[in-house]
């Protein structure tokens, strides 16, 4: 990282006066919070947004009792708990008083968070991917720390940024590298991957990353200590000197902080300015692809791009990093099709619309698409018998639904239609095994189905909105 944009060491305080408070929750008790809250980080948006090189030195008062209690009724309930085993509701029970005395342990500064439970869950090409679960209290102040965070922190992140960042989504990130593709001399991709991101983050660089905005020593400190609490797994406790948990309700705004000024003022700041053709870039969390006009610049990039990673404590996974020909121009017309990327869950293909034209084409990721269907498999084969047929309609209906919602974009009907017609024949296969007669044959079951009005596929997302299409 350059120092040229050094940040003065002059601080702003935002030190206020006493905390007004209110709240409403329907579902359980009368709460409040502080009005103020609110506020305050706005006033922090808008100075950071101002001036690119203020840096606050008091933001430690903002994570106060108020703040807690706000920062509690917007957990999820119903979530995995951490090493503690208490959920939101067992918090519940003494919650004003828990709050006051973490209140206390804060600006004591004798707060220290508790290791994460590591749990595994299978990823689509048969792996299992590490999740940290944080104890509750320990969600409530990453919680507050976060809105800081995000305060501080939104104005500076890019445009080629989505991941996890408010207001902005997977479907807008997959719409942009459409339009990036389709509107521009884009002729080569580097489809990248990061070998491991989240295990590997660097956190002294990440500190230092922080301390450009937040020279708050206090709200640092306590960053430090999240990231290096360990990890609990099979009863064993593991130190963590690098990484933070995916799982974890700071680990996203951390992860961007830290791609922000490794890979995304980087790139627009440094490989643009390097580059006579065409370069941008699409990243969401820790996947992205670069769209490059020039083969000679794509692997110029590539080469660079791994140096850049590696001074930062990351590196490419080789076997999953390529340069493809990819856009307009790639179709030689030799009857050889143009390569294809996956992105957010999509292959991504050259392809025509009606009138002949170049277009990008999706389809769902094969290895997606076969573990959406054994994930829908496995859970009609675990609850036919459990629960009523009404309820397994009502949840198998929401699944199809969230399917379509997610994989429902332009050009992908094939994909969740086919989604749609094995997942209706496991529902009849499994629900005449609930008992030893057959309840339906395939063509009464289609007749009682459309009776039910079943939810149909559909597109959701509509990226074909250019003309020529």
């Amino acid at each position: 990282m350059t120092r040229e944009d050094e940040l003065p060491l002059e601080g702003i305080s935002l030190e206020g006066d006493s905390i007004s408070m209110y709240w409403f929750r329907e579902t359980t008790i009368n709460h409040r919070i502080g009005e103020n809250v609110q506020t305050k980080l706005n006033r922090i948006t808008e100075i950071a947004k101002s001036d690119k090189k203020a840096r606050f030195d008091n933001v430690m008062h903002l994570i106060n009792e108020a703040n807690l209690t706000d920062c509690y009724f917007m957990l999820k309930t119903g979530r995995a708990t951490g090493i503690d085993g208490i959920d939101l509701e067992e918090y519940e029970k003494n919650l004003g008083k828990s709050l006051k005395e973490l209140t206390e342990k804060m600006k004591k500064f004798s707060y220290h968070p508790q290791p994460v439970r590591r749990v595994y869950i299978p990823k689509a090409n048969g792996k299992l991917r590490p999740l940290g679960i944080p104890c509750t209290e320990d969600k409530i102040v990453q919680m507050g720390m976060k809105r800081i965070l995000e305060a501080v922190y939104e104005t500076d992140f890019l445009d080629c940024s989505y991941g996890f960042r408010p207001d902005r989504n997977c479907h807008q990130a997959l719409d942009k590298l459409d339009k990036i593709i389709m509107t521009n001399p884009v002729n080569y991709i580097i489809d990248a991957d990061i070998k491991g991101f989240f295990d590997n983050v660097n956190h002294d660089w990440l500190r230092k990353f922080v301390e450009h905005r937040i020279s708050d020593k206090s709200f640092n400190r306590y960053i430090v200590r999240f990231l290096r609490a360990g990890i609990m797994e099979e009863g064993k406790l593991k130190e963590t000197d690098k990484g933070t948990p995916q799982g974890g309700i700071l680990s996203p705004i951390l992860a961007n902080i830290y791609l922000h000024y490794v890979l995304d003022l980087w790139v627009c700041k440094v490989v643009r300015k390097h580059c006579k053709g065409y370069v941008e870039m699409v990243r969401y969390a820790d996947d992205f692809v670069i769209c490059v006009e020039n083969k000679e610049e794509a692997n110029k990039i590539l080469n660079v791009l791994k140096k850049r990673l590696n001074k930062f404590g990351l590196e490419l996974a080789e076997d999953k990093t390529r340069i493809i020909e990819f856009g307009k121009n790639a179709d030689k017309g030799d009857g050889q099709k143009p390569e294809t990327f996956n992105f957010l869950g999509f292959t991504h293909f050259c392809d025509k619309g009606r009138k002949g034209y170049f277009k990008v084409g999706r389809k769902t990721d094969k290895n997606k698409f076969n573990a959406k269907l054994i994930e829908m498999n496995s859970w009609l084969r675990t609850i036919r018998n459990m629960i009523k047929l009404s309820d397994i309609w009502k949840v198998f209906c929401a699944k199809l639904r969230g399917h379509f919602q997610y994989y429902g974009v332009s050009g992908n009907y094939k994909g969740i239609y086919r989604f749609y017609k094995q997942s209706m024949r496991m529902l009849w296969k499994w629900l005449n095994r609930r008992s030893q007669k057959k309840s339906f044959n395939l063509k009464d079951f289609w007749i009682f189905i459309n009776r039910l009005n079943a939810p149909k596929p559909k597109i959701c997302h509509n990226f074909y909105t250019l003309y020529g299409y």
